[in-house]
């Protein structure tokens, strides 16, 4: 399992400083969030991940959060096309194994959902192989406003026509999304079970506490919020031997990533080994 911040810590001041302080404060793994655009150089790419490769932190990034395969307007769906292509050609050079993706909203036509983004990611697929890269996953996220596309049972459809989609787990939006849904240990065994039965060879968390109202995610919160309680989700897999990348995504990003962690006895670190995490704005 390995455990790190959805974005690069700021207190690394750089990209490769970045890295060598996650690296510090016992983490291993990180996600490149290109959220407003993959906009890094082929050649920084290739720097960054050999950084990151020399330090043993299993990259994923995070796809524009414009992204839209159901939109009512072609031009939105044409560059929902591009902003995937970019962020996969991104993920490549920089070694990280999986792109993390915000596929639709339902909008005005919710029953064409499922069939636009079949269509979108089809097309992603198609030219990510036509190109040659064949080391990133498709990661389509769990979403947690109802009025966004991404149940597990949704991206379980597309995964039914289109090679080398993934669902990504975010815990946070599927407890928002149910009202409250994740109450005990059950409940969450049974979350994990299914995606699981999904995820392939590694699995992708995204983890938090979240707000929530009748519509859904409203905002994502520190761990010590328990909403849901993520010692839960640590407990039910303690003992699990499926491969897992947890990235937080809490305000407190790297500092919850290391309490996450240490919800693990196996992988909870001696506090005098490494810096304490610090309080800090991200880049995201």
């Amino acid at each position: 399992m390995r455990f790190g911040p959805a974005g690069y810590p700021a207190a690394g001041k750089t990209p490769e400083g970045a890295l060598e302080y996650t690296r510090s404060i016992g983490l291993d793994a990180l996600e490149v969030e290109f959220v407003r655009g993959a906009r890094i150089k082929p050649e920084r790419a290739l720097e960054v991940g050999a950084k990151a490769k020399e330090l043993d932190i299993r990259l994923g990034c995070h796809a524009p959060y414009f992204i839209s395969f159901n939109s009512d307007n072609p031009e939105t769906r044409e560059k929902s096309i591009e902003w995937v292509m970019s962020t996969a050609r991104a993920a490549h050079n920089l070694g990280a194994y999986i792109i993390v993706i915000h596929a639709a909203s339902y909008g005005k036509s919710p029953e064409t959902a499922t069939d636009s983004v079949v269509a979108g990611l089809s097309r992603c697929k198609d030219m990510l192989d036509d190109e040659g890269i064949k080391d990133v996953t498709l990661g389509v996220e769990t979403m947690g406003k109802l009025g966004q596309y991404g149940t597990l049972k949704e991206i379980a459809q597309v995964m039914e026509s289109v090679d080398g989609v993934r669902p990504v787990l975010d815990v946070a939006h599927v407890h928002a999304r149910g009202h409250g849904c994740l109450r005990t240990e059950d409940d969450m065994r049974d979350l994990t079970d299914e995606f699981f039965s999904l995820c392939g060879p590694i699995a992708h968390f995204h983890i938090s506490c979240i707000k929530y109202g009748e519509k859904g995610e409203i905002s994502h919160l520190p761990l010590d919020a328990k909403e849901p309680d993520m010692a839960m989700l640590a407990h039910v897999l303690q003992d699990s031997k499926q491969d897992c990348t947890f990235i937080s995504e809490s305000p407190l990003i790297e500092k919850d990533a290391v309490v996450f962690r240490d919800l693990f006895p196996q992988y909870k670190r001696d506090r005098g080994a490494s810096r304490a995490p610090q309080s800090v704005h991200l880049t995201r």
